[in-house]
């Protein structure tokens, strides 16, 4: 009896996938967070491909990475469903399949589900998931963030036949806010792509944003700074320092990169966040953290006191300090703990900076 109720079960399922209308994503089925999408031809890359030779191999791979990207629709359909295609299956040693690899579904703020690829995931394997089935028929605002650290092709999106799709709701301010830094930028060591400090906020202020972090490659050469100047934001924060070897290889780029995104972008707010607090640092086996600090805090004075009123500095362990380390993973990465603690501490700041009620 059990095997035949299981059976009829997965038929059911299966029926219902079939009566699904699928649908490329494009259109009403929006796009946010990949400002190159439609240059790059539909790809879900982070930087343009027409600059791809001037920028470092690692930083164009990590870019094959969709962290931030999201596609957003609004549906009375009671199921929502999807399908992707992942390269390969997950494998990082700090973030476990969900966070790496999954692509999470959010109706409104609330968080429905995530799909993540299986052990034999490979190009050209398309994975059908369905996020719910049967619920109520009501309009919902959807999300689907993409993934943190793989890429992942989104194949088709699935309604039911004679549902309502409407475009995306509006954000609070029509430019996004664009992030540059390092892995902590692009989401590790995050549980699920919607954990992100960035989608945190995105949810709580009702904001669109770009994450432009390169895990271990957020060294701020002058390629990246034009890339991320190009991108007309409502603010840019700059969230890079460790991933530079020393204090002398950070000040060769720092200045220089807001130099550049002042030259095009003059009048866009920036805020420079210093290094959130690492655990390394209480055994003193990491010292140039604070180094790093007063070099930003340097930098940013010195700008500050020859008239660039719309910088600002953010201290890190303001953020995340001495006394919150069960924020992090790995002594160095947040969890989503220590996120949501980012989060919380920029919110305001970004709040007042876009003059949000």
């Amino acid at each position: 009896m059990l095997r035949l109720t299981l059976l009829l079960t997965l038929a059911a399922g299966s029926a219902a996938a079939q009566e699904l209308a699928w649908s490329p994503v494009g259109g009403k089925y929006a796009v946010a967070g990949l400002p190159w999408f439609q240059e790059n031809g539909a790809e879900f890359w982070r930087l343009p491909a027409r600059s791809k030779e001037t920028f470092p191999p690692a930083v164009w791979n990590l870019a094959l990475d969709p962290t931030g990207g999201r596609i957003r629709f609004r549906t009375d359909s009671p199921t929502v469903a999807v399908k992707l295609e992942w390269p390969r299956p997950p494998g990082m040693r700090n973030m476990h399949a969900f966070g790496q690899s999954g692509v999470d579904l959010y109706a409104g703020d609330a968080y429905w589900g995530t799909a993540v690829p299986d052990k034999d995931a490979a190009p050209g394997k398309v994975y059908e998931h369905i996020y719910f089935r049967g619920q109520p028929r009501s309009m919902r605002d959807i999300t689907l963030y993409l993934s943190l650290y793989s890429p992942v092709k989104v194949v088709a999106i699935g309604v039911e036949k004679d549902a309502t799709v409407e475009a995306a709701k509006a954000f609070a301010v029509a430019k996004p806010v664009v992030y540059y830094g390092t892995s902590i930028t692009q989401g590790g060591c995050a549980s699920r792509a919607g954990m992100s400090y960035q989608a945190i906020l995105g949810r709580r202020l009702n904001l669109d944003q770009v994450n432009l972090g390169f895990s271990g490659n957020g060294k701020g050469e002058a390629a990246l700074a034009r890339a991320v100047a190009e991108i007309d934001a409502a603010v840019y924060v700059l969230d890079f320092a460790q991933n530079n070897g020393s204090v002398e290889s950070l000040s060769q780029v720092y200045d220089p990169f807001i130099a550049i995104l002042r030259e095009r972008r003059p009048e866009t707010p920036i805020l420079a966040i210093t290094p959130i607090y690492a655990a390394s640092e209480s055994t003193g086996s990491r010292r140039n953290n604070e180094e790093m600090r007063a070099h930003i805090r340097k930098v940013v004075s010195r700008r500050i006191a020859e008239g660039d009123t719309r910088l600002q500095l953010i201290e890190g362990p303001d953020l995340l300090g001495p006394s919150r380390l069960d924020g992090l993973v790995d002594g160095t990465h947040p969890n989503d703990l220590g996120f949501q603690w980012m989060a919380e501490g920029l919110a305001e700041r970004l709040r007042k900076v876009l003059g949000l009620p």
